[in-house]
This record gives structure tokens, C-alpha cells and sequence, in this order.
């Protein structure tokens, strides 16, 4: 079914109609008019399955629906397809990351029946496709919850992923007619969003909590609901932090850009503004802040459990240290003064920097990322303000 052509106010409330990048499931949008036109766009085409409806787009992911006495529930694929492998590097990258979500509801997987387990996730694609994948061969039902598009780990300590829409979700779907048991399995990293007494009293089934990792569902299943210690232990090798370099980087992009143009300004003011001392002054500045950057977003995550310190500001600082080295070509050119603040500069950022990995590793907790950013932000902006003023001066000093 074609996608709809132009969007109006009554479509496109939580799941848009222009989808965009990211790949959305079946996905209800409000009433079709009288006449059976969509709400927005033009008239479909003759439908492509018996369950597809004005309204709806059926994804790439889907591959049939099962019969349930609440109704159809689709049944998705376990493989992934180089449309799923791009819209995940997408996200890694950062690019229309909070877009990247399917339409909540009740999946599965093979063919269940009323006996068949039910994991709980959330409506992350990503999130969603590393599930799937490790399903393969299993006959299970997939409850989404509404996360807002956010992994299960960050959406519980946003209560996203929470005992309120756990509750909602499975009355939405008509869990309790569809199987025979009252267990929902619930992965690991949700519990701090997720009471287990409240989803009982409110919808009727029991929290099991599963595995920390998807890759371990089918062990947790053929183990009869029970998880090993290594099951429930956090990791986080070497993989796991280098892959969350990229999105990293991108988000720093955009106000660097404006960071860089005022670094160049900056580096040319002195008695005369100089338009080559904005060149070969703000070169030097910009590789400054450029080997703080790499040192605090690339060399903390993969060199994290060997710098010393618990606290993130720490490591970034001892990290632009180490990659102020890379600055020593510059230093022969320019004041002492001035390499001084070239130093000061890659340490300040690198510090800051660094400290945008306290809401991803298990090293952290809320309360002390508070008590971190309260010691280090005012550190790292007097850092700043220091080295600024000093690149200022350091023409008139000379």
C-alpha cells in the first residue's frame, strides 16, 4: 500500500504518516472517513492482504498474521533484511534516532498458541530487531510497549517502560484471551521502571524476569524460566562501548560547527585583527579542541576500565592529557602562554565530553551522575573561561 502523499492534521499523531527512514509496523492512525479514503492522502490501491486497511502500512518485517479469538496478531520475521541493517546504523549514528520505532501492539513469532510464552519489549526498532533476530526457531508471543521509541534500559528510568503501560498494553491487546497462562516475561534492565505486584493487580500476570541480554532468551525458555548468573550479569566489553562511539560524535557535530567558527574569530583578535593569525592561531585551537573531542568521546569509552578515577569528568580530564601529545607540532610556533592554553582546552573538553557516557555504561547511577555533574561541570566551564581569556590575551602579551 502506498505510503500517503501529504500530511494533515488528523494523521501522524505518535507514528506519522511520512514514515521517513525508519521502517514503522502495522500502525492504526484515526477513523477512515464515510467513503473508506484514509484520513490523509489519497485513495488506496486494491489491498495486498486480507488484514490490510486503509490507514495502515504493512512492513517489510511482517510476514503473516495468526489467527487469535481477540483478532489477527501479526507475525514478524526473525531475519533481518538490509533495510533493517540500515536503519540500525542509522541509529547508531544518531540520524533520526527518536524517530526509529515501530507501532506498539502484540507481535509474534512462528506459530504460537495459547500455551506459548510472552516477552515484553519496547517499540525501539533497534530494541525490537535485536530481539526478533535471537527468536528464530521459537514460537512466542511479542508484547511492544510505547517507549516513545527508547531502548528498555533508558525508557525505565524514564517510566516509560512501566508498570502503567504494561498494564495498558496488555488490555489493549487482549492478552488474557488470547493465552492460557498469566506470565509475562520482562527483560532484566526494565525492572527499575516496573512494579511486579501492580502489573498483577492491574492486568492479572505474573513479572518473570528474563535475561539481561536477548541473546539468552532461548536458553531462559529451554531452562523453564530460570536464569543463570551469567544471565543476569551487566556487561560492558569492549564491543558494547565502542559501539556507542558514532552516535557520540554526531550529536557533538552540529554545535561544534559554531564552536569552530568561533574558535577562527577568536584566534584573530590582537592589536591589529589579523586574518592570518585567525588562520594559524585557530588552527592550532581547533586541533585542540578537535583532540579533545577524540579523547573524550573515543579514547574514554575504549580505554574506560584502565583510567583511573570512578568519575567520568576524571577520565576525560587524564585522557586529553595523554592526547594533548598531539599537539606538540603547534607548540614551537606559538607562545608558551598560549600552549599552556592549548593544553587546558583539550583537557576541559575532553573532560566534558567524557562525561556524556554516565547515562550509557553500568558504572553510573543517578544519583551519582548529579554529584558527578555538580563537581565536574563547574571545573570544566572555569577551565574554559581561563583558557579563553588567555588565547585572548595572548597576542597583546606577546
Amino acid at each position: 500500500m502506498n505510503q500517503p502523499s501529504e500530511k494533515k492534521d488528523c494523521c501522524g499523531q505518535d507514528y506519522p504518516c511520512d514514515t521517513g527512514l525508519q521502517p514503522l509496523g502495522p500502525r492504526p492512525l484515526p477513523m477512515a472517513q464515510p467513503d473508506n479514503d484514509p484520513c490523509c492522502g489519497p485513495r488506496p490501491g486494491p489491498p495486498s492482504s486480507p488484514n490490510e486497511r486503509p490507514g495502515y502500512t504493512l512492513c517489510h518485517f511482517v510476514d503473516g498474521f495468526v489467527d487469535t479469538p481477540a483478532g489477527p496478531v501479526p507475525r514478524v520475521s526473525t531475519s533481518l533484511n538490509p533495510a533493517d541493517f540500515l536503519g540500525n546504523i542509522r541509529a547508531r549514528i544518531g540520524f533520526q534516532r527518536d524517530r526509529y520505532r515501530i507501532a506498539p501492539g502484540l507481535y509474534c513469532v512462528g506459530n504460537p498458541d495459547p500455551e506459548s510464552p510472552v516477552l515484553v519489549s519496547a517499540n525501539y526498532k533497534l530494541t525490537f530487531d535485536t530481539v526478533r533476530k535471537n527468536l528464530k526457531g521459537l514460537d512466542t508471543w511479542l508484547l511492544v510497549l510505547d517507549t516513545r521509541g527508547i531502548n528498555v534500559w533508558c525508557a525505565a528510568g524514564k517510566k516509560t517502560f512501566s508498570t502503567d503501560e504494561i498494564i495498558r498494553r496488555a488490555g489493549l491487546s487482549s492478552l488474557a484471551k488470547i493465552v492460557s497462562h498469566r506470565n509475562l516475561i520482562l527483560p532484566q534492565l526494565g525492572a527499575p521502571g516496573v512494579s511486579a505486584h501492580r502489573v498483577k493487580k492491574g492486568c492479572g500476570f505474573q513479572v518473570v524476569w528474563g535475561p539481561v541480554r536477548a541473546g539468552d532468551i532461548i536458553k531462559f525458555l529451554e531452562n523453564e524460566l530460570q536464569a543463570s548468573p551469567a544471565m543476569r550479569t551487566v556487561t560492558f566489553t569492549l564491543w558494547e562501548r565502542f559501539v556507542l562511539i558514532p552516535v557520540e560524535l554526531t550529536l557533538i557535530l552540529k554545535p561544534s560547527l559554531w564552536i569552530l567558527l568561533l574558535i577562527f574569530f577568536i584566534s584573530g583578535i590582537s592589536p591589529d585583527f589579523s586574518f592570518s593569525s585567525a588562520w594559524h592561531r585557530g588552527l592550532a585551537a581547533a586541533s585542540a579542541y578537535g583532540m579533545g573531542i577524540f579523547a573524550g568521546a573515543v579514547l574514554v569509552p575504549l580505554l574506560l576500565p584502565w583510567l583511573p578515577s570512578r568519575s567520568f569528568y576524571i577520565k576525560g580530564m587524564v585522557s586529553g592529557m595523554a592526547g594533548s601529545i598531539a599537539l606538540l607540532p603547534f607548540l614551537g610556533k606559538i607562545l608558551p602562554l598560549e600552549a599552556m592554553t592549548l593544553f587546558l582546552l583539550t583537557s576541559a573538553v575532553s573532560s566534558y565530553t567524557a562525561m556524556n557516557f554516565t547515562g550509557a555504561t553500568p558504572f553510573t547511577s543517578p544519583s551519582g551522575v548529579e554529584k558527578e555533574m555538580k563537581r565536574g561541570i563547574p571545573l570544566q566551564a572555569g577551565a574554559m573561561l581561563v583558557a579563553v581569556a588567555a588565547w585572548i590575551a595572548g597576542p597583546f602579551m606577546g
